[in-house]
């Protein structure tokens, strides 16, 4: 029994010797003591082994983001860090981004956790209630912090992502779903024993345009999104963008609605300047003119009645009424003869 413990105690020291060399190691190589590399100062286009950012770099060489470097500069708060939260975290790290802060729940949110020391570029929903999507609604309205809400429907084969900018574009109380619209209590849906649906690849999606479309609004290069979907059954991925209510529900809404609309009229305003067609060929010596094979009488009985229609709305095209085909009666007059006597004249024949 006492070989045994000494033996331990030995290789305790061992271990303990060997830990210490490492730290030694990484200290001497220019670490921080935690990893294994050192922290880069510059992002480079350089292509080497060592150099993680030549492949972000490249995309500032093909000519699609003006300065990727910027991205270390901007900090982003994610709240929620499950399914969506995990993976959003993971890309924007490997994307090079400047900071990442996490908060596992929205009250941290509430209750101050923007406010303290430097603040974020942007805020990342990825919770999966709406009562921790309100909470975030509610701090953002009121600090005017731009910030980005997902999710992933309880089928677990849709999901979304939506900008929102307060003020400008439609917070999550301008259109709430129903749920939150008939103030209904959450958990008095679920039931005992039943979970919603999980599916690692449609969360997976959804984290993907949910830090791309970070990445466009944060370094300023192709379309933003204000609202796209994902339907995993059909691969369909619908998108538009919502105005903000002004009968919103949340007073830091509209009070934001109201400093976005003196901000708007205080810009210069953009005179549009129509510029007038320019003839490519003003003379025509050759007499050359351009008829239309279809006359005014043939397009006419191509063309139906137009509907009545709301103020704005047209039609592309009109269905012509169907003509029924008349055709013409034919009599023949009795011969009076039977039809033995036919039979026999067709055999003559």
């Amino acid at each position: 029994m006492a070989e045994s413990v000494e033996r331990l105690q030995q290789r305790v020291q061992e271990l303990e010797r060997e830990l210490a060399q490492e730290r030694s190691r990484r200290v001497l190589g220019g670490g921080d003591g935690v990893g294994g590399r050192a922290r880069i100062e510059k992002m480079s286009p350089e292509v080497v082994d060592s150099n993680p950012y030549s492949r972000l770099m490249a995309l500032k060489r093909m000519g699609i983001v003006n300065d990727y470097e910027k991205i270390r500069t901007f900090a982003v708060a994610i709240v929620g860090v499950g399914g969506v939260g995990s993976v959003t975290a993971e890309m924007l790290t490997r994307c090079g981004i400047g900071k990442v802060k996490t908060f596992l729940f929205a009250y941290h949110i509430g209750n101050g956790g923007l406010e303290e020391g430097k603040p974020v570029d942007l805020v990342l929903s990825c919770v999966d209630n709406f009562e921790a999507r309100m909470t975030i609604n509610t701090a953002c309205n009121e600090l005017g912090q731009i910030w980005m809400e997902s999710g992933v429907s309880e089928n677990a084969v849709s999901g979304h992502i939506q900008l929102i900018i307060p003020g400008e574009s439609a917070c999550f109380a301008c259109a709430p779903p129903l749920v939150v619209a008939a103030n209904i209590d959450e958990k008095t849906l679920k039931r005992e024993g039943v979970c919603a649906a999980s599916l690692p690849t449609t969360m997976g999606v959804v984290a993907g345009i949910l830090v791309q479309n970070v990445l466009k609004f944060l370094l300023n290069f192709g379309t933003v999104s204000f609202y796209l979907g994902y339907n995993a059954m059909q691969d369909f991925f619908p998108t538009m963008s919502m105005k903000p209510n002004p009968q919103c529900d949340d007073r830091n809404c509209r009070k934001q609605q109201e400093e976005y609309k003196k901000k708007a009229a205080a810009l210069p305003k953009q005179e549009v300047v129509q510029e007038e067609e320019k003839i490519i060929h003003e003379d025509n010596e050759w007499g050359i003119e351009l008829v239309s094979e279809v006359s005014e009488e043939e397009l006419k009985n191509s063309s139906g009645p137009v509907p009545n229609l709301p103020e704005g709305i047209t039609v592309a095209y009109t269905i012509p009424k169907k003509q029924e085909d008349s055709v013409p009666e034919v009599t023949v007059e009795d011969s009076g003869e039977s039809l033995e006597d036919l039979m026999a004249k067709m055999k003559n024949m």
